[in-house]
């Protein structure tokens, strides 16, 4: 259980650097054509344009997970404190009136609680 929710606050971590890394993907641009053959069976935008559908999916994935979650408290805690980053621990806290450790409790059922609707468990 430790490992599993672990695991989920670090994919709830990479998420914002995924929607970072998807606000900046650039337009595909058209491939230019110099006269000389290529031998690759993949040009530029062609990857760019796999990688920003792979990123895509995957924003979508996360972003179905946390808004199929009802619990106020959950969605605070896992948008605002773990994703966002706009609290610090003991602002947290005060936010939600518990104690740290009413929080810790709070934050691992909401971990899990999106990784049932995420399906990582």
């Amino acid at each position: 259980m430790r490992q599993d929710v672990k695991k989920i606050r670090n994919l709830l971590k990479q998420y914002a650097k995924l929607k970072r890394d998807l606000a900046t993907f650039n337009q595909v641009s058209s491939p230019s054509f110099d006269g000389v053959s290529s031998h690759s069976s993949r040009n530029g935008a062609e990857s760019r344009l796999i990688n920003h559908v792979d990123l895509s999916y995957q924003l979508k994935e996360v972003e179905d997970a946390l808004n199929a979650i009802d619990d106020p408290q959950y969605q605070f805690i896992l948008h605002d404190y773990i994703i966002e980053k706009q609290f610090s621990r003991n602002e947290a806290c005060e936010r939600l009136a518990v104690s740290v450790s009413k929080f810790n409790y709070l934050k691992n059922r909401a971990l899990v609680e999106f990784a049932w609707k995420y399906k990582l468990v």
